[in-house]
């Protein structure tokens, strides 16, 4: 729409759906919107690093929630793709604060991060494309298809929007799924790596759960009696088994769609917390069989938390949004003429190539002065912090311990482009994460913590 169409149809939705100019400050509402996106046939997987789409096991969404009514439109959206990164992220924000008449700045992209699924970059797609790659790391054209429908889903969504009286908080403890991923030796440094599918070795199996969150938080909204809308929060890698080809929404998908069964007519949007340097590696030998073993077990913490929550009344006086854009600390091994010889270097893995190209996008991007937005949700009692990357999950720990008063849930995996966040320590530990790949050095912590603290009101 142009911009005059697209203000009339605005103006239109909020007398049809009996807010009203005069009342736009005073009453919740809560719109919903989901789209198919699902990758076509030979599309990239997981940033390039598996086998091209070949199947579909099961479709991929984008799904989420527009908050009216407590100041401008509040966006919270979440795509069962692997990553969205750097300028993707930024235009996919972009298009649904246009599409809903807010700001980029109120709208939260992430994503739940299966492997078997797309990710996106438009600058790291150009940049691949000027050395020969193009196609190689994601499919720009659909990325594009994507966030156009997904735009026009969320603005016809405002039309339906409901009215909110009340939330609900709840939590469930999920067993047998979660582990950290990194396995510390009597000296301070790692020495078995526990990734997803983990189990098989019997160190790994054997070896303690580590630092986690076992529990499922849950927001809902209400209108009286009826409920709405579910969001769920859980942080650990999702995947099970993954790498062929085949696109799927793994265990965590598997689980959501469960409770989207047990509960007809709500919306039921997840997110993925700090899992990092979680996933299910302990409990996962990567068998086909096991897959629906950890969906069930995830589905059950989802229900517990249901079960439980607590509900209590809300208006939009107790609705807020905040942001603290910060500066990502590059980490050092991060050198443009590097990363250049990489990249063109033809004899070269193409995936080492596609990582120099994603590594040099985001040092360019960053020493431009470029900031990501770190953003907080207020929901009465709760809080919910929007994070980038592939966050540690002593951040969401440490979260909760700066206001135990309070309700607290995270959603990291926003900007994807800075990749891992390790604590400072970790960046001493070795390891995967934070010896090898991640595009952020030790101060990041420093930064992040400091800006949670801000938005939290910590001290």
């Amino acid at each position: 729409m142009n911009f005059s169409v697209r203000i009339a149809f605005q103006m239109a939705v909020l007398f049809s759906s009996g807010i009203g100019l005069a009342r736009a400050d005073e009453t919740l509402r809560v719109a919903t919107f989901q789209i198919d996106a699902t990758p076509p046939m030979g599309s990239p997987l997981c940033n390039g690093a598996v086998k091209p789409v070949k199947e579909v096991v099961t479709p991929l969404t984008a799904r989420g929630i527009v908050l009216l009514g407590a100041e401008n439109p509040i966006v919270l959206c979440a795509f069962d793709w692997v990553g969205i990164a750097n300028e993707s992220h930024d235009a996919f924000r972009a298009s649904l604060a246009e599409a809903v008449g807010t700001t980029p700045d109120r709208v939260a992209v992430h994503t739940l991060h299966q492997h078997d699924a797309p990710g996106s970059d438009f600058a790291t797609e150009r940049l691949l494309a000027e050395h020969g790659l193009a196609g190689k790391y994601s499919n720009a054209a659909f990325d594009r298809e994507v966030m156009e429908r997904l735009a026009a889903a969320a603005e016809v969504s405002l039309v339906e929007a409901r009215p909110v009286t009340h939330v609900g908080l709840g939590k469930g403890t999920i067993e047998g799924v979660a582990s950290n991923r990194r396995i510390l030796g009597p000296l301070g440094k790692v020495i078995l790596q526990r990734q997803s599918s983990g189990g098989k070795n019997p160190a790994a199996r054997e070896a303690p759960e580590g630092t986690i969150d076992p529990e499922v938080r849950l927001i809902s909204f209400w209108n009286g009696d009826t409920p709405l809308v579910a969001l769920t929060y859980y942080a650990t890698h999702p995947m099970s088994y993954y790498g062929q080809g085949s696109v799927n929404w793994d265990f965590i998908g598997m689980a959501r769609e469960t409770r989207e069964k047990a509960l007809p007519g709500v919306a039921c949007i997840h997110f993925d917390g700090a899992g990092g340097n979680v996933a299910a590696g302990k409990y996962n030998d990567g068998s086909k069989d096991n897959r629906p073993i950890l969906a069930g077990r995830v589905a059950e913490g989802m229900k517990r938390a249901w079960e439980t929550q607590e509900k209590a009344p809300i208006g939009a006086s107790e609705v807020g949004w905040e942001v603290v854009p910060v500066a990502m600390p590059v980490r050092d091994t991060l050198v443009e003429e590097v990363l250049l010889a990489k990249l063109d270097d033809a004899s070269l893995k193409i995936t080492d190539r596609l990582r120099a190209g994603r590594d040099l996008t985001f040092l360019r991007r960053t020493k431009s002065g470029h900031e990501i937005p770190v953003a907080c949700l207020r929901l009465g009692k709760a809080r919910v912090l929007h994070l980038p990357g592939e966050l540690f999950v002593e951040y969401q720990l440490a979260a909760q311990r700066m206001r135990p008063d309070l309700f607290v849930a995270m959603a990291a995996y926003g900007d994807y482009g800075t990749g891992y966040i390790g604590t400072a320590v970790a960046y001493g530990q070795g390891g995967y994460e934070t010896g090898i790949v991640s595009r952020v050095g030790p101060p990041v912590e420093e930064v992040l913590m400091g800006a949670m603290r801000q938005l939290l009101k910590q001290p």
